[in-house]
C-alpha cells in the first residue's frame, strides 16, 4: 500500500495548506481517507476524483468532508460527458443532516459507516472501531497483503487504543496537542505523547503524526512523541509512505 498525505491540519489549514486528506492506494486501486479544505486540489495532482474506488469519511467535521461539496460538481461535470459509475461515500450517519448533505443526484452516492462495517475495496480490508469525539468517529484500519495501517480520524485517547492499533506497520495518528493541553483538560482530541504512548504499547512499526495545530510549530509536538517512541514521523504535504 501506497499512503500519500495530501492535507494534515486540522481542525483549519495555515496559509497555503490544506486540513486532513490522505491517498491511500493498492494494486492499482485508490481510496481517498477524508476530504477537508483544499485536498480537491492537491488529489489531482496523483489521481482524478472520478477516478478513485471510494471515499471514507472519519467522521462528519467539516475540516474531514468540506471538499466532497466541491467534489461533487467534478463528479457530474465528468460524467455528464463520460457515463459512469457513481462515487460511493462511505461515513458515519451522524449528525443526520451533515450526513444527509453528503449525497449528489446521481453522481455521489452515500453509505453508512460504524463499528460493524467492512469493506473489501480492490485488495485492501476496511475495518472501523469508534474513537472518542464530540461526533461519532472512526478509526480506520486497512489491512494488504499482511501488512496493517491504521488512521485514527480524530479522538481523543482511550484505554483500549493500543490494542486496536496492535502490531501495525504503520499508525497514522492525529496529534492536535501538546502535553500541556492534556494536562489544561483540553477534550476531544490526543497530543502527541499520547499517540506515541500507545504505538509504543501496541508494538507499532512507525507512527506519523498529523492533524497538526495551524498555529503551532508541528516539531513541539514531534520532541514530545520521540521522548517515547523513537520511530516517529511528521506528515507533510505529499509525505509518501509505503506499508
Amino acid at each position: 500500500m501506497l499512503l500519500t498525505v495530501l492535507g494534515c491540519y486540522g481542525p483549519y489549514p495555515p496559509a497555503g495548506q490544506c486540513c486532513s486528506g490522505y491517498l491511500l492506494q493498492a494494486g492499482g486501486h485508490s481510496v481517498l481517507l477524508d476530504c477537508g479544505n483544499g485536498v480537491l486540489s492537491r488529489l489531482r495532482y496523483f489521481v482524478e476524483p472520478w477516478e478513485l474506488e471510494a471515499v471514507i469519511v472519519s467522521h462528519l467535521h467539516n475540516d474531514h468532508i468540506s471538499d466532497l461539496m466541491i467534489l461533487r460538481y467534478a463528479m457530474m461535470v465528468r460524467r455528464q460527458t463520460e457515463p459512469g459509475k457513481p462515487l460511493h461515500v462511505y461515513a458515519p450517519q451522524e449528525p443526520a443532516a451533515d450526513y444527509q448533505r453528503l449525497s449528489y443526484k446521481n453522481y455521489v452516492v452515500t453509505n453508512p459507516l460504524n463499528d460493524q462495517t467492512s469493506l473489501d475495496i480492490g485488495p485492501m480490508r476496511f475495518t472501523f472501531t469508534r474513537g472518542v469525539h464530540p461526533v461519532p468517529s472512526y478509526l480506520t484500519t486497512v489491512e494488504h497483503e499482511g501488512k496493517k495501517l491504521v488512521y485514527s480520524g480524530d479522538t481523543e485517547f482511550f484505554p483500549a487504543l493500543p490494542q486496536v492499533i496492535d502490531g501495525a506497520d504503520l499508525f497514522l495518528c492525529e496529534a492536535n496537542y501538546l502535553r500541556g493541553d492534556i494536562d489544561a483538560g483540553h477534550p476531544n482530541h490526543m497530543a502527541a505523547y499520547q499517540a506515541a504512548r500507545a504505538a509504543a504499547e501496541g508494538g507499532v512499526g512507525k507512527l506519523v503524526l498529523t492533524h497538526h495545530h495551524p498555529d503551532r510549530d508541528s516539531a513541539a509536538g514531534l520532541r514530545e512523541a520521540l521522548e517515547t517512541f523513537p520511530a516517529t514521523e511528521r506528515a507533510h504535504p505529499g509525505s509518501m509512505f509505503f506499508v
